[in-house]
C-alpha cells in the first residue's frame, strides 16, 4: 500500500502541489493602494475647500460684527472697485442679473445672497445692485464685512 501511495505511480506529492499553487492565478483584490489613495485625495480636498470660497479679489470695509451661521451656502454677488458686477466668480451686466439669479436660485426668493462691497467702489454702485435685488423680491439680502482686529492685536502689531 505504501508503494502505490508513493510519486513514482502518478499519485499526489508536495512536491507538485507546490509548483501548481506557485502558477495559479490570486483571487483576491488589494484594496489597500486604493485606500491610501482616496484617503490622500481627502486631505488635499480637505485642505483646498476653504481657499476655493469666492475669486474675485475685493478689499472688504472691516466691522466688528459676528459671521452669521447657515447651512447652506449662499449666493455671492460682488462689486469691485470699478464698479463691476459678479455673480459668484462670473462677471454678469448688471440688467441680466435679476434673470441669471433667478435660473440658478434653488430657494427661489428665499435664496440668500451676500452683497460683497470694495471699500473703494462708489457707495450708491453697491445700493444699485442691492436695490435691484429687493425689487425682484429677494427678501434674505447680506451685506459681507471683513472683520476688524481687535485693539489689543492693533497694538501687539505696532510693537
Amino acid at each position: 500500500m505504501g508503494a502505490s501511495a508513493g510519486g513514482a505511480n502518478g499519485g499526489y506529492t508536495r512536491r507538485s502541489s507546490r509548483r501548481r499553487s506557485s502558477f495559479s492565478a490570486m483571487s483576491e483584490i488589494n484594496v489597500t493602494p486604493l485606500v491610501d489613495v482616496m484617503l490622500v485625495l481627502l486631505i488635499v480636498f480637505m485642505v483646498a475647500a476653504p481657499l476655493m470660497t469666492v475669486g474675485v479679489p475685493i478689499e472688504l470695509p472691516q466691522t466688528k460684527a459676528k459671521p452669521l451661521q447657515g447651512d447652506s451656502e449662499p449666493i455671492t454677488v460682488s462689486v469691485d472697485k470699478e464698479g463691476k458686477v459678479f455673480l459668484q466668480e462670473t462677471e454678469i451686466d448688471p440688467e441680466t442679473l435679476i434673470a441669471k439669479l433667478e435660473a440658478i436660485a434653488a430657494n427661489g426668493y428665499d435664496e440668500r445672497i451676500f452683497v460683497r462691497g470694495d471699500t473703494a467702489v462708489n457707495y450708491g454702485a453697491v445700493m444699485r445692485v442691492m436695490g435691484a435685488l429687493n425689487a425682484a423680491g429677494y427678501k434674505k439680502i447680506g451685506l459681507v464685512t471683513g472683520s476688524e482686529p481687535d485693539k489689543k492685536e492693533q497694538k501687539k502689531a505696532q510693537k
